[in-house]
């Protein structure tokens, strides 16, 4: 009896103890709820001028887009194109890579390299951004931007869309967006890399093992078990990927030409959504100019809370299959 009730002390005891912590995740949880909705709410209010200026009318697609703060007339849409253009083609180039090398540090590295291969490529993600765009400017877009650039164009000239999208003449200097989505690549291409390669690691080796009895071949066992069983924790990856292409500013800035011209082709210069502010902000003299600024800001700000939320919504019906066949 005094063991028992000695036994439900100690429960209630820890039954309290929970409360506490079960309070300290919510307030946690409150908190970033609240940064996220204070910082929606000053960047609805402060772009309050551009907004009742220009409307819808801010966001539309033109080419013949205009940004003078001398004369009020400022179009976001350049901006918006190159933030995205930017982000998705180094997307496009840095996951396959990225899916690779995890592959190879995860099932068919050596010991002796897997160690230290993989310590260079995390190092790669903790590069200042203000590095890579240094490099940039004197290694990377005299020796490889510029010569690629000039075989893109010569090898899409007169092409329907791809000819619109490599259409020259590259700058010398080399400035232009398809640097921009180099480095972009460069400088996500570690993150995606390092998080495959942990999911991959966490697969069960019973999983490789079952394959692998069947008859399956290595590459059999890696493209038809480890990625779909671990397509959740890939895409997650995508996602932070995806999350730093989006907000990337100083390397971005330093290579991408910072010119508002009216080409839609990677080999021009132009601009993305948060180099323009980090270019013109502390410039700013006009309270509209300051608040066209802003309202660039807030159009950043959703569209990463909205591609987030198609990201999680891919992941959530990947990694829930069983879900989608019970509503189907």
């Amino acid at each position: 009896m005094q063991r028992s009730a000695f036994l439900q002390r100690v429960n209630r005891l820890l039954d309290h103890g929970d409360r506490p912590w079960r309070a300290l995740l919510l307030a946690s949880v409150a908190i970033v709820l609240l940064l996220l909705v204070g910082f929606a709410v000053l960047l609805w209010t402060t772009s309050s001028d551009s907004r009742a200026a220009f409307g819808w009318s801010f966001l539309r697609p033109t080419l013949d887009a205009s940004w003078n703060a001398v004369s009020g007339e400022f179009d976001a849409w350049p901006f918006i194109y190159g933030t995205l253009i930017t982000s998705f083609a180094a997307l496009v180039l840095a996951v396959p890579m990225g899916l690779g090398i995890a592959v190879f540090l995860a099932e068919l590295a050596p010991n002796w390299l897997r160690i230290p291969l993989g310590w260079m490529v995390e190092l790669l993600a903790a590069i200042p951004s203000v590095i890579y765009g240094l490099w940039g400017i004197f290694v990377f877009l005299p020796l490889v931007v510029v010569p690629l650039g000039e075989v893109l164009n010569q090898a899409f000239s007169g092409l329907p869309v791809l000819g619109a999208l490599f259409a020259g003449p590259v700058p010398q200097s080399g400035s232009s967006r398809l640097a921009a989505t180099l480095i972009l690549a460069i400088m996500v291409l570690p993150t995606i890399a390092a998080v495959s390669r942990d999911v991959f690691r966490a697969i069960p080796g019973s999983q490789r093992e079952a394959a692998l009895a069947l008859g399956a071949t290595q590459w059999e066992m890696i493209s038809q078990v480890l990625i779909p069983y671990g397509m959740s924790g890939i895409l997650g990856a995508v996602i932070l990927g995806l999350g730093r292409a989006l907000g990337e500013t100083m390397a971005v800035t330093m290579v991408i030409g910072n010119s508002l011209e009216g080409s839609a082709s990677l080999l021009r210069p132009g601009y993305t959504m948060s180099s323009v502010i980090a270019n013109e902000f502390a410039e700013a003299v006009t309270k509209l100019h300051t608040s066209a600024l802003i309202e660039v800001g807030l159009i950043l700000f959703v569209m990463t809370l909205f591609l987030n939320a198609i990201a999680r919504l891919l992941v959530w019906r990947v990694a829930n299959p069983a879900s989608r066949g019970q509503r189907a």
